[in-house]
Formats: C-alpha cells, sequence, structure tokens
C-alpha cells in the first residue's frame, strides 16, 4: 500500500461524503444502507457547540474527538486544523479565538473546501481560511502558528513522519499539538491493516500509542501524553467488520480494548510571547 494509493482513496471517500451533505445527506460513516453512525463519529460536540455552527458542518464531520475542548484556545491565538474535512473544528476554533486571532483549515479535497468555505459563509466569520494542500505538505511558513489540532486524520496519512516534521516546522516556539486521533494498543490482525476501506475508516492505519510517541519524539516534540477517550471493542465494529467479510466473533480476543480514539498533546520547545532567559533565548 503506497502513499498515493492511501490519497487516492481518502480523497475519494471524503468527496463524497462532502457532496453527500451538499446534498442534504449526511457524512456519517456507518454501514451503507443499514443507518446511523458508527460509535468513533457520533456524540462528539456539546449542545452549545452543535448550534453554534451551520448545520452542515456537524453532518460533515467525520471526527473521532473534539480537539477545540480539549485545546485551551484563547484569544488571538493562530490555529491550524489539519485535515478541515466540512470545516467545524475550524469555525469552533475561530471563535474560540476571536476576531484578534484566526483559524486556519487545510485540506486536499475540493469537494470539502467548497462546502467548508460555505459554513464558512453562513456562520459569518472573516477570522477564518482554508487552504488547499496535504498535511505531509502544510503551506504554511515556519514558526507561524500557535496550535495545531487534527480530528481523526492523521492515522489516514501514509507518512505520518513527514505530518509530524510539518507540524513541528510550522508551530511556533512553545506552540502546542493538540490532536484527536485513532490509536492502537498492542498487535492488530494483518488483514485489517491490508483493507483500504478500514484504513479510510480510522482503524487499520492508526499508530500504536508507542510509536504515536516515539514519532512525536523524533519531529522535536516536548512533553508527549496519549489520553484515551473512547476505547472499542468489535462489538462497536461489528456491522463493518462483517460486511469487510470479517469473522467478528473470531477477532473478538484480537481487537478487544486495543483501538480507541485519544487526545494527544505535545509541545514545540522553546520561548513564547517573546520571553527570552539568556543569550541563546531558553536553549532555542
Amino acid at each position: 500500500m503506497t502513499d498515493p494509493d492511501v490519497k487516492d482513496v481518502v480523497r475519494e471517500k471524503y468527496a463524497q461524503a462532502a457532496l453527500q451533505v451538499a446534498g442534504g445527506g449526511s457524512a456519517c460513516c456507518g454501514p451503507s444502507g443499514r443507518g446511523g453512525c458508527d460509535p468513533i463519529t457520533t456524540n462528539l460536540y456539546g449542545a452549545g457547540e452543535a448550534a453554534g455552527v451551520p448545520a452542515e458542518a456537524l453532518a460533515a464531520s467525520l471526527g473521532c474527538g473534539n480537539p477545540t475542548a480539549l485545546a485551551a484556545l484563547a484569544p488571538g491565538e493562530l490555529v491550524l486544523d489539519l485535515g478541515s474535512g466540512g470545516g467545524i473544528d475550524v469555525l469552533l476554533s475561530a471563535r474560540r479565538v476571536g476576531p484578534t486571532g484566526k483559524a486556519y483549515g487545510l485540506d486536499m479535497t475540493d469537494e470539502m473546501l467548497a462546502l467548508a468555505r460555505e459554513n464558512q459563509r453562513k456562520a459569518g466569520l472573516d477570522n477564518v481560511e482554508f487552504l488547499k494542500g496535504e498535511i505531509e505538505a502544510i503551506p504554511l511558513p515556519d514558526s507561524s502558528v500557535d496550535v495545531i489540532i487534527s480530528n481523526c486524520v492523521i492515522n489516514l496519512s501514509g507518512d505520518k513522519d513527514r505530518v509530524f516534521r510539518e507540524a513541528f516546522r510550522v508551530l511556533k516556539p512553545g506552540g502546542r499539538f493538540a490532536v484527536s486521533d485513532v490509536v492502537t494498543r498492542g498487535a492488530i490482525p494483518a488483514a485489517l491493516r491490508q483493507d483500504m476501506l478500514l484504513w479510510v475508516g480510522c482503524l487499520a492505519g492508526a499508530l500504536d500509542e508507542s510509536d504515536y510517541v516515539a514519532k512525536l519524539a523524533a519531529a522535536g516534540f516536548d512533553g508527549v501524553t496519549i489520553e484515551p477517550t473512547r476505547v472499542y471493542k468489535v462489538e462497536d465494529a461489528r456491522d463493518l467488520l462483517v460486511g469487510k467479510g470479517h469473522d467478528v466473533d473470531a477477532l473478538a480476543a484480537e481487537l478487544d480494548g486495543k483501538f480507541f480514539s485519544a487526545f494527544i498533546r505535545a509541545v514545540k520547545p522553546g520561548a513564547r510571547d517573546g520571553a527570552c532567559c539568556g543569550p541563546s533565548c531558553c536553549g532555542a
């Protein structure tokens, strides 16, 4: 499975999801024809948050968490959402950072960008900018944002090391990496990792928690923590797995408790707000 293959499948799925929402439907990734959403993507936003964004932004959400609620965004900060989709986390971030701050959304799918910009128009927010590009090559200058968020997108990348290096590059010294993602714990059956549709569905492309910590540290980040927010059992994914030809009962012992949504935090070392502790500015 090559990186271009992964990107093509992801782009196609998310383009279809955007078109579904634009046509009045939902991007929910529950089993086709069965209705409902899987437990990875449901009930992520509070009633107040949902009421504060266009319905289409909520309908287009395919995330696994709510990074805006966990990132402790402050007025005046510059925020970047990697893989912004229909824009819900960008719009929520823009409200949190206020008119003196700004929220960028980065996505590679034209259909999602069009949907996100329409949602921005409906929300009436000026401190938002949606950029076309890939999370492995962020189209922003070095040290240009205070916070990076992402919602169940990094697991979809075939080159996570490059994603982490790019995130480190564009963060200001002292900047925060605060993402929601699907993480695994222990061995996952090879058949699942080879299933492209499961990759897109947030399971097969997930990093093991120890690898996540190691890769962020290798990119230069400090203070890496992983906080599970939802731990899943094989029954949670029964319809999806059966639909892909997997024997769920046989997989139960190998899957139960081994994949979970998590909030991942890390910090780019360095001084903030012009603070300096000497000629080398805090070792920067």
